[in-house]
């Protein structure tokens, strides 16, 4: 047992708890709101929340029967706008770190059930498959009964997917089920399980995945089951969804960061869309542009390419493999464009960032799921004569402590 005592909330802190300035230093409270007295058990700078002895105004009651137990939302307590206000802090705050007063713009927001991917952890137990999301600073896994994050088609699907995965899952290691909501269906990828299926479990599978309707069903990147080659569309562009691809979590943000990109880049002749994926923004480029796409996973510019070729009335798009991070693509390279976007995993694009900031390139659109590796980019295109002209944040991660951000600069 901690020290239970009663202290006050200063402040939301990144990850959504809220800090208290104790004489010994800040302690993290989860789930407790600024300006409020709460009753906590405190060991060292953590504390668990016990009861809420004077309540913020903001607090509103959360939307979720799980929220607090399960680990996938931080912040459903919290008015609208002053949640929204926190998460714009995130950014701004983020920027400030580098010394850049960036002109952050009002966050765009998607609603509830707005997420077309979710990541289920699965196990089995003594009262059979669990399957959900990792509890609150724990290992047990809820037994999710509902997700208002995510899309209906995903969650009434939970039933059928916990029948699905029973014979595969075991008391250890929990394993994993992806799925992804698809144009044309829902596409389940189940991973980290041990051993081979056996023919008769297989059949079974195969039997499920009939019944739930899937498009369809993988283990460990192989194709058990497919009733319909699941796809997404970018622009006008029908594009094969290969397994454990990356995809944007909602449509809506998808679709808002589609929109900022093609306005930024304009009327621009030549665009090089970096780290591209399956062409989110390659698609809608090419309405406009010829495009050089540029990313290191085979399956993801296999997929773009295929599609490119499938779909009339763009202009010329290319494709390239390449591992960025080991090679950007360098300033003789970058000759020619007059625009790049780019869209990194959260480790952000510095060194290719390093090469934008001495090419010729005028303009530039970062988009980015990590506040603070956007801004260090940031800061190394303005300290190569680019001025950031405006950041919007995204919200496409609801009441998690993640935020995206579209970033636009120019030379």
């Amino acid at each position: 047992m901690g020290d239970t005592q009663a202290i006050d909330i200063a402040r939301l802190g990144a990850q959504g708890d809220g800090i208290a300035d104790t004489p010994s230093g800040p302690v993290f409270v989860p789930y407790a709101l600024a300006g409020e007295r709460v009753q906590a058990d405190v060991r060292g700078d953590r504390a668990r929340l016990i009861a809420v002895i004077e309540a913020s105004p903001e607090r509103i009651a959360p939307v979720c029967r799980h929220f607090t137990h399960c680990g996938g939302c931080a912040v459903q307590h919290l008015r609208t706008p002053a949640y929204l206000a926190w998460k714009r802090e995130l950014v701004t705050a983020a920027f400030a770190a580098r010394g850049i007063d960036a002109p952050i713009g009002h966050v765009a927001t998607v609603g509830l059930g707005a997420r077309r991917r979710a990541s289920f952890s699965a196990r089995r137990t003594g009262r059979g498959v669990v399957l959900g999301f990792h509890e609150s600073k724990g290992v047990d896994i809820v037994d999710l009964q509902e997700c208002p994050v995510t899309a209906s088609a995903i969650v009434r699907a939970l039933p059928g997917l916990r029948r699905l995965v029973e014979p595969l899952m075991s008391r250890r290691a929990p394993g994993r089920v992806v799925v992804t909501l698809a144009a044309n269906g829902l596409d389940v990828a189940i991973e980290d399980v041990p051993g081979d299926p056996s023919v008769e479990v297989r059949e079974f599978l195969a039997r499920e995945a009939t019944a739930l309707k899937l498009a369809r069903l993988t283990l460990a990147g192989d194709t058990l089951y497919q009733a319909t080659v699941p796809a997404v569309r970018f622009g006008t562009a029908n594009v094969v969804l290969p397994a454990r691809s990356f995809l944007q979590a909602a449509p809506a943000a998808e679709a808002e960061m589609v929109r900022l990109v093609t306005q930024a880049v304009g009327e621009s002749k030549r665009v090089v869309d970096l780290f591209c994926g399956m062409g989110t923004f390659t698609f809608p480029l090419a309405h406009r542009a010829p495009v050089l796409a540029v990313d290191g996973d085979k399956s993801a510019i296999t997929a773009l390419a295929n599609a490119a070729n499938r779909t009339p009335g763009l202009k010329p798009i290319e494709t390239k493999l390449r591992d960025l991070f080991r090679e950007p693509l360098s300033v003789k390279e970058l000759q020619g464009f007059d625009a790049a976007v780019f869209d990194p995993p959260r480790a952000g694009a510095a060194t290719q960032a390093a090469a934008l900031a001495a090419s010729g390139v005028k303009t530039i659109v970062a988009v980015s799921c990590n506040p603070a590796t956007l801004a260090r980019d940031a800061r190394l295109l303005i300290d190569g004569g680019f001025k950031l002209e405006r950041v919007t944040p995204i919200d496409q991660f609801l009441y998690s402590p993640h935020i995206e951000a579209v970033a636009i600069l120019r030379r």
